[in-house]
């Protein structure tokens, strides 16, 4: 009994599994929500607008397509849903590139409007 017990838990966690990597693509455009609703078109007119500031070309329609230019810089390949074997790390870096240079310049318009009101 305690081994038939066993056998199904890990036919379940089999089932989990495979369950869990149906979505593996979509991970990567996973909907993120925003705390402003309705803003999501606007911050991806301000991160296509930060990144060519940061040199990169930058298509109007597609902004989040800038992340193959910065993985393509950092030396990290990326292809369009075939990274399953990226690393964290390699994701972060790329991630951490986009968001930090958007951070940046969001910081620099609030100081900028902060200034004028004194």
């Amino acid at each position: 009994m305690f081994e038939l017990v066993i056998m199904e838990r890990k036919a379940g966690y089999a089932n989990d599994k495979k369950r869990s990597n149906e979505g593996v693509a979509d991970m990567a455009r996973r909907r993120r929500k925003y705390a402003v609703p309705g803003a999501e078109a606007g911050m991806q007119a301000f991160k296509a607008d930060v990144m060519r500031r940061e040199g990169y070309k930058v298509d109007d329609k597609h902004p989040h397509d800038v992340k193959f230019e910065v993985a393509k810089e950092l030396g990290i390949p990326m292809h369009p849903y075939q990274n399953g074997d990226m690393s964290t790390e390699s994701a972060g870096h790329i991630g951490g590139k986009i968001g930090g240079s958007m951070v940046r310049e969001m910081i620099r318009l609030a100081q900028e409007k902060l200034s004028k009101e004194e």
